[in-house]
């Protein structure tokens, strides 16, 4: 009689469940690494709670969290562990990596623990979702996950304004204005603009906090930085090209980005960068109705084409037409752009002063161009002469001629060079121009 033979399967120890500890640091002061392992020991035991809660949290901050895994076992090891972390963001999902996810997986002796700080720096607002992940050996041999989802809501602690004026063909002005709305006190280290290549910026105004002779108590409050909730910062900077930039500035054109330094009272340090601030485009009053008339005199509004930068923005306008990159029609309505050429900021009444003027031919065609002004459009100011000049031929894409007109002042006080116009001599096509100058007009002296 044939004896049965006992099947063989293999064994396996009976092991632990690891437990899983999650905690976000907060505070930097306290000398913790930023991301990586801790010391060999575990610094957490079985039986320590951690807070639930994440606290509040702001855009531009760095998310630091300590995770720990635990085999509270008294006997049992815990076998191949593995712990991987992500960080899941409204727009995307990042690894978090540490020495914890480790493919092979570590053992853990029972009573003993292991544990890692991983980090993020925070650049959107929303709910996040901070996403643990433990691997562990079963008794059976499998290979086990444990999942666990840790939510929080990252919102912006500042609420930044941005307005941008143009002040000529390479210059803006860029204002702005900071409100805290996180809830609690800060101090605002720095603010500065970004500049792309090519650009500068440099700051008006402010206290500086390295000349502190001779201020007084508030000046010297003013310039810590002390940023209280609800209250209010407004920063002005003017962004200009570099010397060695000789195109200008026009729409559209990136000046850069805002960067903003701060730190909380807990010794927390943000940094937020803003999207790329832009040049704004210039577009007169009263362009492409067919009243003339407030697009010449610039009726209603303070807008003059002497550092506006207009004539930047039509050449670029009409050089992406060219490419079919363009959704502006800026160049359609003054295909011919007159420029005043450093103008006087004064004037003698009754002294007739010549001013140059460059005309720009910004078409694709060449034009027979007269430069004309005429009178019932200007107001205090007259044309010594021939209140016309031929140009003669000016060639497309952005031949230009300078010309020069003799002005006749015949009032005190500030006036604009206003009512000029443009005329295409082969097709008769009129090109009105906005204002191009202010001017004060000063009085003769009273003899006595």
């Amino acid at each position: 009689m044939a004896s049965t033979q006992p099947s063989s399967s293999p064994h396996y120890e009976e092991t632990a469940v690891p437990t899983l500890k999650v905690m976000r640091l907060q505070s930097p002061e306290l000398g913790q690494p930023t991301a990586g392992s801790l010391e060999k020991k575990c610094l957490m035991g079985y039986s320590l709670a951690l807070p639930d809660s994440f606290g509040v949290i702001h855009v531009g901050e760095t998310f630091t969290a300590y995770l720990g895994a635990v085999n509270v076992s008294q006997n049992l090891m815990v076998r191949k562990l593995t712990v991987a972390a992500q960080l899941q963001t409204p727009s995307n999902r990042w690894p978090l990596p540490s020495s914890l996810d480790q493919r092979t997986g570590l053992d853990v002796q029972p009573g003993n623990g292991v544990d890692a700080i991983v980090s993020r720096e925070l650049d959107e607002s929303g709910q996040h979702i901070l996403r643990v992940e433990v691997g562990y050996q079963t008794s059976e041999g499998t290979q086990k996950t444990l999942r666990k989802f840790y939510r929080f809501n990252v919102s912006h602690p500042l609420g930044i304004k941005e307005r941008i004026v143009r002040s000529g063909d390479n210059s803006c002005f860029v204002s702005i204005g900071l409100e805290n709305i996180s809830g609690s006190s800060m101090v605002l280290k720095s603010l500065d603009v970004d500049c792309e290549t090519g650009l500068e910026a440099s700051r008006i105004g402010g206290i500086s906090p390295t000349k502190s002779k001779g201020r007084s108590a508030t000046d010297l409050f003013d310039g810590c930085g002390l940023l209280e909730s609800k209250g209010s910062f407004n920063f002005l900077f003017q962004v200009k090209t570099t010397v060695d930039n000789k195109t200008g500035i026009a729409c559209g054109d990136k000046l850069g980005a805002i960067v903003i330094r701060w730190q909380k009272t807990m010794g927390e340090e943000g940094k937020f960068v803003s999207a790329p601030i832009s040049c704004p485009i210039v577009r007169p009053p009263g362009l492409g109705e067919q009243n003339t008339t407030k697009l010449m005199m610039g009726a209603g509004d303070d807008f003059v084409v002497h550092r506006s930068g207009l004539s930047v923005d039509v050449a670029k306008v009409a050089a992406n037409r060219v490419g079919g990159n363009t959704n502006s029609d800026l160049d359609s309505f003054l295909p011919v752009t007159v420029e005043p050429v450093d103008p006087p900021s004064t004037l003698k009444l009754a002294h007739p002063e010549e001013i140059h003027f460059l005309v720009v031919n910004h078409s694709t065609k060449s034009m027979d161009l007269q430069l004309q002004f005429r009178l019932n459009h200007m107001s205090g100011i007259a044309v010594c002469g021939k209140s016309y000049k031929n140009l003669g031929e000016v060639g497309p894409n952005g031949a230009s001629v300078v010309t020069g007109m003799r002005l006749l002042p015949l009032v005190g006080g500030l006036l604009r060079v206003q009512g000029c116009c443009v005329v295409d001599l082969r097709s008769g096509k009129e090109i009105p121009q906005p204002p191009l100058c202010n001017v004060f007009v000063e009085k003769n002296s009273v003899e006595q």
